[in-house]
């Protein structure tokens, strides 16, 4: 018998499933560590700002939506309800949709 006879089909993905796949929430958070001190407020609200943006991103990637054209607010929005974090700003909707055209 062929050895490629007796190697199992993968999972399904979410190019080649039926339907969605469900998002995973996060197994174990990542190690946080203390941001540099001394720098202007407004450098860590960007800061955050921006991991929040990637997190969605990334999320939004997992679900099936590739094109920002597809993330709308609204979409942005249920995403971040869905793996748990605050509703984004326009502000950090529209920086998930940067993020997404310039990762191609």
């Amino acid at each position: 018998m062929p050895a490629a006879a007796l190697k199992s089909k993968p999972l399904p993905t979410q190019s080649t499933a039926k339907r969605s796949v469900l998002l995973d929430s996060p197994y174990a958070p990542a190690q946080k560590s203390p941001l540099p001190a001394g720098r202007p407020r407004e450098w860590y609200v960007t800061h955050n700002r921006r991991l929040k943006a990637m997190r969605l991103a990334i999320a939004l990637l997992d679900s099936g939506v590739y094109v920002p054209n597809q993330a709308r607010n609204e979409t942005i929005r249920s995403t971040a309800e869905l793996i748990g974090i605050h509703p984004p700003s326009d502000t950090t909707c529209h920086m998930v949709r940067a993020f997404m055209r310039y990762s191609r």
